[in-house]
């Protein structure tokens, strides 16, 4: 869907088209009759947001239990758009997708499978406690409180119309992650005779463009971060040793893996009498290249930066890690991760999937057999060419510097390296051949079957090279890799031309505001990863061409992924370990629609992030960008026992809502991603300068929790006022 002045969508309506008819209802009463509602809505300002008021007094001489629900009606007999920021984006789930969750389709509902008209959600899955519909040219979105004195908000809509129930139903089931709905959940209020409640809550009339969502997030963020603090535990430096340490510490293994997940306690096993520890490596995604990348990142900073620091328990193995007895550094570690993945090339030309110790290399994820996942492959390929630049700037000597590069119509020739993703060169570089071997075959190899149209698929054959799946959107993650590659390019510019040939067939996907198929473990759905991919992707062609086109497709896409990106602190249940060491939220990403939990691979882009910024004069995408930063500084393991992990350890998981866990809960397992990620973000944010006050949302240096652990919580804001070095993000 292009926006409104593009003539796609139909003519925009006029604003005041709907908030007439808007209603108050009692739902789930056992006497309703006793209850009486009023509203009033307030004039919109400069912005469009509306103040609506809502009473509801109980007239009668007894209590009555039961919820309110404000509802706005949507034009009927046309195909509505649904959005609930994190939660649920359009259909959600398209027909042809493998995993189960809920999908939104017009007409009979089949619960058993989730499929439904209507739906009403908790408003903890939501990363902004907001509702949007549109339909007929015309939109609505509702924003209410995580909770009010009644408890709980809901976020409701269909078939036509949008609502906000007090406090929430979850109808018609509840998910919890697994492909078998729960009864739905439903909570109540009990108003006593003669008692009165006021809410407040806001509403804005939108025109057809769908992307009118990204204004409504900005102001809603801006009006919920200040009662939001966010205390990291640590400083960015200190992150970036602790999570080289945890790297090097716990997940590297001969012959040369990241392993995929190291539990926190380590002296427990499984059923099978086996350590917890997924004794597997994927070439990237949730593994290798990427965050061996980020090793070196870390070792050329260090390296360059003075004398290294005196020995401490960051650079010494423990008994018991996979590492120990290792005299291996972080940039030796580094290079057989990639030395590894590079020596052993599929049939097809492409990495492998995933190394398993059992089996060796291996496909991807997928019930396809012999599938290996674009995504996967794109973003590992995508880290080896920075690696390569990394290592430093020997040429290819099989190659003629004069015809390099390839180049778009009225691009520059030269790829200038990106801003903070290349850091200083490693001394003496550690590359070796089969590095460039693996980049030229790998995009050589997806180059060759690009469609014409641009696709260049989302599942490949690993010994065929047919591709077996060109659904979906995980193609683009290739474009980073190509765009990137002017160092290896052929004399034809092969490598450009692909991608924008594939930024201008994914674009679709960018301006419909729906883009989906990134990760190998959430078949076809909706995920803010491919968010981060797709804003890597386009500000890689902005890098290389310097056209306006990808700079408006990287602010979308942008504006898209910061959906998923909690503005506001979720109050966790008293007593859970995210409660007890007061984890603030804000800046966390809900995983996806499908896998509902916070994480922080968002950190992927952080440099991409700031450099959107400096492109379009706009501070607002690397203020989130710090805002994430900030948030994952929270919970990485200080010392051996904190929060029950090891020092340099990070979850995958916090559990802001029902699903999978009890909310409250962490992930006892540390991924190499989670820590790679950190690692990374952590390197780009100080070769771009930030410091721990720079940005505007930044207060003085507060504290945080001390590495004691955990003390007692002022819990009027939902965060810490106690001892430790940290900066408060307000």
């Amino acid at each position: 869907m292009q926006p409104c002045e593009d003539g796609a969508g139909g003519t925009a309506i006029p604003r005041e088209h709907t908030e007439l008819n808007a209603t108050a209802e009692i739902v789930g009463a056992d006497d309703p009759a006793q209850l009486t509602t009023a509203f009033t809505i307030g004039p919109p300002a400069p912005t469009g947001r509306r103040r609506v008021r809502l009473t509801v007094t109980n007239n009668g001489s007894s209590a009555v239990r039961g919820c309110v629900r404000f509802r706005v009606p949507l034009p009927r007999g046309v195909e509505p758009w649904w959005l609930v920021p994190g939660a649920f984006y359009g259909e959600n789930r398209p027909a042809g997708s493998l995993r189960v969750f809920p999908r939104y389709s017009p007409g009979p509902s089949d619960p058993a499978a989730m499929v439904s008209d209507r739906w009403e959600f908790r408003a903890d899955r939501a990363a902004t406690p907001a509702v949007f519909g549109w339909a007929g040219g015309s939109g609505v979105a509702l924003v209410a409180g995580e909770t009010t004195q009644l408890g709980m908000t809901g976020l409701g809509f269909g078939p036509d119309a949008v609502h906000l129930t007090f406090p929430f139903r979850e109808e018609p089931v509840s998910y919890d992650g697994t492909d078998v709905p729960r009864p739905a959940e439903v909570s109540a209020h009990t108003w006593e005779a003669g008692a009165v409640v006021t809410l407040e809550f806001a509403m804005y009339l939108l025109d057809c463009d769908r992307h009118g969502y990204a204004a409504v997030l900005r102001e809603e963020h801006a009006r919920l971060a200040p009662a939001a603090p966010i205390r990291p535990w640590v400083t960015i430096e200190e992150a970036a040793a602790l999570t080289a340490d945890g790297l090097r510490r716990w997940h590297y293994a001969d012959p040369g893996v990241l392993l995929e997940t190291v539990g926190f306690d380590r002296g427990i096993s499984g059923q099978d009498a086996l350590v917890v520890d997924r004794q597997a490596m994927h070439v990237g995604w949730i593994s290798g290249i990427p965050w061996a990348y980020a090793l070196l990142a870390h070792e050329a900073r260090t390296a360059t930066a003075g004398p290294p620091h005196t020995p401490t328990q960051i650079d010494t193995a423990a008994e018991g890690s996979p590492t120990a007895g290792s005299p291996a550094g972080e940039a030796s570690i580094a290079a057989r991760v990639i030395d590894f993945v590079c020596a052993e090339l599929s049939p097809s030309g492409t990495f492998w999937g995933v190394w398993y110790r059992s089996m060796g290399w291996q496909q991807s994820w997928s019930p396809v057999e012999h599938a290996l996942h674009s995504r996967t492959l794109g973003e590992a390929t995508h880290f080896l060419v920075r690696a390569l630049d990394l290592a430093g700037p020997a040429d290819d000597p099989g190659q003629d510097p004069a015809t390099r590069h390839g180049t778009e119509a009225g691009s520059r020739p030269e790829m200038a390296p990106p801003p903070a993703v290349i850091p200083p060169a490693l001394p003496g570089g550690v590359r070796s051949p089969g590095w460039v071997r693996a980049v030229r075959s790998n995009l050589d190899a997806v180059v060759a079957r690009q469609r014409d149209d641009g696709n260049l698929g989302s599942a490949h054959h690993a010994l065929s090279g047919e591709v077996l799946s060109w659904e979906g959107c995980a193609g683009l993650a290739w474009v980073g890799a190509l765009a990137e590659a002017a160092r290896w390019d052929h004399p034809d510019g092969r490598y450009l031309g692909a991608a924008v040939r594939a930024g201008d067939y994914y674009s679709r996907f960018v301006w419909d505001e729906f883009l989906f198929g990134a990760p190998e473990d959430v078949d076809l759905a909706p995920t803010s990863e491919d968010g981060y991919v797709a804003v890597m992707a386009y500000m890689a062609l902005y890098r290389r061409t310097q056209s306006p086109r990808w700079l408006t497709l990287a602010s979308r896409a942008a504006d898209w992924m910061l959906t998923f990106r909690y503005a506001y602190n979720t109050a966790f249940p008293r007593g859970t370990l995210l409660d007890v060491y007061g984890f603030a939220s804000r800046g966390a990403d809900n995983a996806s629609p499908a896998n509902p939990h916070l994480h922080s691979y968002g950190l992927i882009c952080t440099a991409e992030m700031a450099e959107l910024s400096a492109a379009t004069g706009d501070p607002y995408y690397a203020a989130r960008a710090r805002e994430s930063l900030a948030c994952f500084r929270q919970f990485v393991a200080r010392f051996d026992g904190d929060f029950n992990a090891y020092r340099g350890m990070a979850s995958e998981r916090y559990y802001q809502t029902a699903c999978f866990q009890p909310k409250g809960m962490l992930l006892t397992l540390s991924h190499a991603w989670s820590v790679g990620v950190l690692l990374l973000a952590c390197e780009q944010a100080l070769a771009l300068g930030w410091t721990e006050e720079g940005s505007a949302e930044e207060d003085s240096a507060e504290e945080g929790p001390a590495e004691e652990g955990p003390a007692e919580e002022s819990r009027t804001d939902r965060g810490r006022a106690d001892e430790g070095p940290a900066d408060v993000i307000r």
